[in-house]
C-alpha cells in the first residue's frame, strides 16, 4: 500500500500526520510512504528526517493524493483538498463532520472511504467506551483552554484585567467548565493549578464523583442544569466550553440572552467549536484572528487549538494513531473493522454511503448501517 503524507494547509495548523518513525515501522511492513515536502517543518521534522526513515519526497500535494492508496492527515480536508480524493482511497483524519454540511457532502460526492480519529472507540469505565484517538488533543486543547482564557483576560486583549490566580490580599479568578470529560479535567486541573476557583459543570453522576475525589480543594463539581449554569456564568471571569456528544453536534448550553448576565470583559474559550460549539454566539476562529466580542464578552474559537503546539500536538497525536495506521494498512479499513468492532464506528462514510447516524441526522441526509 502506498501511505500519503500531505502538508496539512489550515490556517496556522503545524501539525503533521506522520513522524519519520511511522515512516520507517510502515516500510519494514512493506509499505511505501509518500510525503509531501515541507510536511514535518511546522513540527520540527524535515525531509531528510524522513528519507533517513525510508519515506519517499513529493513536490507537491497533488502528487500524495494521486499516488497514496491511504492518506494520513490531521485536520479535516479543506476545500482545495476534496477534489483530489477518490473513490477507493482511505483518508485518516479527524473530519468533524456533524459541524459542516457543506464537507460532509464533499466528501460523500467524492467516494473516498472517509474514517475518522475521532469515532475509534475503545473500552472505557462505566461500561462507556472512550474515544484513545481524540483524547491526546482533547488533552492539549483542555491545557490550552486556559493558557489561551487566561492570555485574554488581560486588560491589552479587552479582558477583565484578572489573574487568574489571584495575589495575597486580592481573590483570584472564577473559571467554570461545561463539561467534565477530558477536556474539562485537563482545564480545570490547569487552572487549578494556577489558583483559581474553578466550577465543573456535567451531567454524568458517576464522572462527577470521580472528579470530586481526584481534584485539588479549589475544584467544585456542579450537577448541570439550565439554573445551575445561569447563575455560575455570572459569577465566571473565564468559561470553557468542554462538552462532547460522540459523533454529533454539541449542545448549546449558553445561549445569546445568557451573554447580558455575564460581567464585561469575561472571557469564553468554546473548545467544543469543532462539533459546531457549545456556546449559541460561538464561531469558528483562527489563530490569526483568535477572538471577537459580543456584549462585551470576548470569544476564543479557533478550531485548531493543539496547531498552535505543532510539536508536542504531533507528538501526542501520532503516539496514539500509529498503531492504526499500521493495522489500516496491513489489512484495509472494512476489513479491520469486521475484526476489531471498536474500529468499526470509525468509517463514516464509504462509495457515497453515509454510514455514520448522528451527522446524517445532523444534516437531514439519509444514512445506511454499516
Amino acid at each position: 500500500m502506498i501511505v500519503g503524507v500531505p502538508r496539512e494547509v489550515k490556517s496556522d495548523e503545524y501539525r503533521v500526520g506522520l513522524l519519520p518513525v511511522g515512516a520507517e515501522l510502515l516500510k519494514r511492513e512493506g509499505h511505501t510512504v509518500l510525503v509531501e515536502t515541507g510536511a514535518g517543518d511546522g513540527s520540527g521534522f524535515d525531509d531528510e528526517q524522513y528519507t533517513a526513515a525510508g519515506a519517499e519526497i513529493a513536490p507537491t500535494a497533488a502528487d500524495v493524493w494521486a499516488k497514496a492508496d491511504m492518506i494520513v492527515k490531521v485536520k479535516e480536508p479543506q476545500t482545495s483538498e476534496i477534489p483530489h480524493m477518490r473513490t477507493g482511497q482511505q483518508v485518516f483524519t479527524y473530519f468533524h463532520f456533524a459541524a459542516d454540511k457543506d464537507l460532509t457532502v464533499g466528501c460523500l460526492e467524492s467516494g473516498a472511504c472517509c474514517i475518522a480519529y475521532e469515532c475509534v472507540e475503545a473500552p472505557g469505565p462505566f461500561g462507556r467506551p472512550v474515544l484513545p484517538l481524540l483524547t491526546p488533543m482533547s488533552e492539549v486543547a483542555g491545557k490550552m483552554s486556559i493558557q489561551q482564557g487566561a492570555k485574554y483576560l488581560e486588560r491589552p486583549q479587552e479582558g477583565r484585567g484578572i489573574l487568574l490566580g489571584g495575589v495575597p490580599g486580592v481573590e483570584p479568578g472564577e473559571v467554570l467548565i461545561l463539561g467534565g470529560g477530558v477536556v474539562g479535567s485537563n482545564a480545570a486541573r490547569m487552572a487549578a493549578g494556577l489558583g483559581a476557583n474553578v466550577t465543573i459543570l456535567d451531567v454524568d453522576l458517576d464522572r462527577l464523583r470521580y472528579l470530586s475525589e481526584v481534584m485539588p480543594a479549589n475544584v467544585t463539581t456542579i450537577y448541570s442544569e439550565i439554573h445551575a449554569i445561569r447563575h455560575y456564568l455570572e459569577i465566571a471571569d473565564l468559561v470553557v466550553g468542554a462538552v462532547l456528544i460522540h459523533a454529533a453536534k454539541a449542545p448549546k448550553l449558553v445561549l445569546r440572552d445568557d451573554l447580558k448576565r455575564m460581567k464585561n470583559g469575561a472571557v469564553i474559550v468554546d473548545v467544543a467549536i469543532d462539533q459546531g460549539g457549545c456556546v449559541e454566539t460561538a464561531k469558528a476562529t483562527t489563530h490569526r484572528n483568535p477572538t471577537y466580542i459580543i456584549d462585551s464578552v470576548v470569544h476564543y474559537c479557533v478550531a485548531n487549538m493543539p496547531g498552535a503546539v505543532g510539536r508536542t500536538s504531533t507528538q501526542a497525536l501520532t503516539n496514539a494513531t500509529l498503531p492504526w495506521v499500521i493495522k489500516i494498512a496491513r489489512h484495509g479499513a472494512h476489513e479491520l473493522a469486521s475484526k476489531d468492532r471498536w474500529f468499526k464506528p470509525a468509517i463514516n462514510m464509504d462509495k457515497g454511503r453515509l454510514l455514520n447516524r448522528p451527522v446524517a441526522e445532523a444534516h437531514e441526509l439519509e444514512w445506511t448501517e454499516n
